[in-house]
């Protein structure tokens, strides 16, 4: 089904179509980054908080606009009531959910070098400086702080010696993180001191996830490794002998992840033993595990998706291009952001069939991650936010000030 942009009576822009409605519920993705997968993270990371079943296949309206300069393709933060858009001039925008508009702003200085993270009490954001020219000392670079979630206030500093890469993660007590030098960090949340700091051989990825009480982390060599949060001990490392590029992806008793020949393994989540690998047709962007398959994103401009049991291809779909940004995945229905063209598109997660799109403007989607909170469906362009609903708007699109 095809959306076009229409008017409503009320003067609020909106796509409008047909299609059959499918139940909706909302599958939960931590932005650790990372979320990473940076997301990314990040792999960047969508979250849920409890919203009303809402459906990609059914008429979908433009909820209101935040326009802003400075977009970046750093996946924004977010919580049940706002967003939290970094800007390329080192400022941190706070967004209300419930209408575009805009809560607080924060000038961090520098520039935002990581996906914020956002959590029931603060947001924090990494930034990097310049060194200062024909220095003969070696500068710390790197900032981490944290913010009040509801003035934009600092809470608290932490200098690093380099800044920090990819994905932000957190569990009740520590902040995970990598630095462009390779290592890896955990920080108190409350008060930004070091619990511990991790050195490897190779460096350490930017991106990585948690599940229970591990991090899974890969690095330069191409080893993955699962790492204690309390102490950073490493219980085993797994070599695949590749260069990684999607993030570590840990889910129920597995962990996935894909090289940048095109490889997709799949390694038990224990124990660390391969169960199996399968070739795509180029360097993997991202993995993303779903109920019924594992979806991968991959430089051919290709949607894969893999039986988890075997790794089997169940079915594969082109996009118009390059997909940089992680898929979002909400119950039958993914949504995808290609480079090129004028929209995302929504296929159906049973056979890949493409069974919507949503109009989004000329080369105006980013790599940031597509995001879901408080029944509304959150896109990052070029241009600033853009919030989709089910329900139509009842007034027009907020600009920033």
């Amino acid at each position: 089904m095809e959306l076009s942009l229409a008017k409503h009576s009320s003067g609020t822009y909106y796509t409008e179509g047909t299609g059959t409605p499918k139940g909706w519920s909302v599958l939960l993705c931590a932005l650790v980054k990372l979320p990473l997968f940076l997301s990314l993270l990040a792999f960047f990371v969508p979250l849920g908080f409890g919203q009303e079943p809402a459906n990609l296949s059914k008429p979908i309206y433009v909820k209101w606009q935040y326009r802003t300069a400075g977009v970046t393709n750093l996946t924004p933060a977010l919580d049940a009531e706002r967003a939290y858009l970094p800007l390329s001039n080192g400022s941190l925008v706070s967004v209300r959910l419930s209408d575009g508009g805009l809560a607080w702003k924060s000038d961090v200085g520098g520039a935002v070098s990581a996906p914020p993270l956002a959590d029931a009490g603060s947001v924090y954001v990494a930034s990097e400086s310049l060194p200062t020219p024909k220095s003969n000392y070696p500068q710390a670079t790197g900032v981490l702080r944290a913010l009040s979630r509801q003035s934009g206030l600092t809470s608290w500093m932490r200098t690093l010696p380099f800044p920090v890469r990819g994905v932000i993660s957190c569990n009740a007590e520590n902040l995970f993180f990598s630095t462009s030098d390779g290592r890896l960090y955990a920080i108190r949340k409350a008060t930004g001191e070091i619990s511990w700091i991790k050195y490897n051989a190779s460096p350490f990825s930017p991106l990585h996830s948690l599940r229970g009480e591990l991090l899974y982390i890969s690095d330069a060599a191409g080893d993955i490794s699962a790492l204690e949060q309390e102490s950073g001990r490493t219980l085993w490392r797994y070599r695949t002998r590749k260069v990684l590029r999607a993030s570590v992806l840990a889910v129920e008793n597995m962990v996935y992840t894909g090289t940048a020949d095109g490889f997709v393994f799949a390694i038990d989540r224990l124990t660390g033993r391969p169960k199996w690998r399968v070739r795509t047709g180029a360097a993997i962007q991202a993995v993303l595990a779903t109920e019924k398959c594992i979806l991968a994103t991959s430089l051919d401009n290709f949607i894969y998706c893999l039986s988890p049991q075997s790794g089997v291809k169940l079915w594969k779909r082109q996009m118009p291009g390059r997909v940089g940004a992680p898929p979002l995945v909400l119950n039958n229905s993914i949504l995808l952001a290609p480079l090129v063209g004028d929209e995302c598109v929504i296929l159906n997660l049973e056979d890949g069939k493409k069974t919507n799109t949503v109009y989004v403007g000329e080369d105006n989607n980013t790599e940031a991650a597509p995001l879901f909170a408080a029944d509304t469906l959150l896109l990052t362009t070029r241009e600033g936010l853009l919030a989709l609903s089910n329900q139509p708007s009842k007034g027009n699109a907020t600009d920033s000030p």
